[in-house]
């Protein structure tokens, strides 16, 4: 008796076929899932701060796009097999990012979170969509399912031999505890990563807001536009203190080092940031006489050292210290 020869199906065939013996394929299912939990994780207050937050966005990231193209690309079960699409969907998901990445960089949105989201999910629901749309039209036998029956069945066949030898059934437990092992050594690293460097940022910027037009030449009585930045990145919320100071320095020719002669407060400010704040604050520079060459910005964190303290020795107690040199001339 001849075999029965199954053919592609037209679209008003398959859409037929469909209607008439729904199928939902369950992977195309569970990634459309895990992306709207991966985005739930990104944006919810409740989930954002939590370890939840790295174990559904990383598989959204490194897996799904690669796993929903493999998917469009080849709809039937003997296109490629399971290791193959599994590894092909981890290589083309490493791929993809960065090309959609690079994209974003060209248009007004930049490389930020919210593209970056937005982009991937839209890409991964697009491939989704493509992959239903192309296992509808081909037969019921051919489409691509997860065997996950076939896997059970195996595992069950596999653990439960009675012919088994002891030392294979041993060396099956030690290689299955060996991945175990693996597998929760890798989700703690995910999960709890290594705390990083401790710092604060502490910068000066012109009256453009960039990194020049200092001013250098000060007349009495005028003020000079300044701002000047600090950035918590100390893994805690931190109290800040900034000091003013105008100096009067001589250089040593012999001690080979600058030595005050006079130094007189000029400002502070106290402020508290949070973890992974940065605050750019102005300052109207003025000087009331003349007779100073530096104006010292001493940064101190939390702790304040009292006004007995003057000179070298209060600058060396602060946490961040920048400077200035300025020539003064009277108004």
């Amino acid at each position: 008796m001849k075999g029965i020869l199954l053919t592609e199906k037209t679209p008003a065939e398959g859409i037929a076929s469909f209607l008439h013996e729904p199928e939902f394929f369950a992977d195309l299912i569970f990634a459309g899932i895990w992306l709207v939990a991966a985005s739930a994780a990104i944006y919810l207050p409740a989930l954002n701060e939590t370890p939840l937050r790295i174990v559904l966005t990383l598989p959204a990231v490194l897996f799904i796009p690669g796993y929903c193209l493999i998917a469009a690309l080849f709809p039937k079960k003997d296109d490629i097999g399971l290791i193959e699409r599994i590894m092909l969907s981890i290589g083309l998901s490493i791929a993809i990012v960065p090309l959609i990445g690079l994209g974003l960089n060209f248009t007004p949105w930049g490389i930020r979170l919210d593209p970056i989201v937005v982009s991937l999910t839209l890409f991964s629901g697009v491939m989704i969509v493509v992959a239903f749309y192309t296992r509808v039209f081909i037969p019921s036998r051919e489409r691509f399912r997860i065997p996950f029956h076939a896997i059970a069945g195996r595992i069950r066949r596999e653990s439960g031999t009675p012919q088994e030898k002891g030392i294979d059934r041993f060396l099956n437990v030690v290689l299955i505890l060996l991945i175990l092992v693996a597998i929760i050594t890798t989700v703690y690293v995910i999960v709890v990563p290594k705390v990083g460097e401790r710092f604060t940022e502490f910068y000066l910027l012109g009256e453009n807001r960039t990194a020049s037009d200092y001013p250098d030449h000060i007349i009495t009585g005028r003020t000079y536009p300044l701002y000047i930045g600090v950035g918590n990145q100390e893994k805690r919320d931190m109290s800040y203190t900034i000091e003013t100071w105008m100096l009067h320095t001589k250089f040593d020719n012999v001690t080979n080092t600058s030595k005050i002669i006079a130094m007189d407060s000029n400002n502070y400010l106290s402020f508290v940031l949070a973890n992974n704040e940065t605050t750019l604050i102005p300052y109207n520079l003025s000087v009331g006489k003349t007779g100073y060459n530096q104006v010292e910005f001493l940064l101190f964190n939390e702790t304040v050292p009292g006004f007995e303290k003057t000179g070298l020795d209060r600058i060396n107690a602060s946490y961040r210290n920048l400077h200035l040199w300025i020539t003064v001339e009277q108004g």
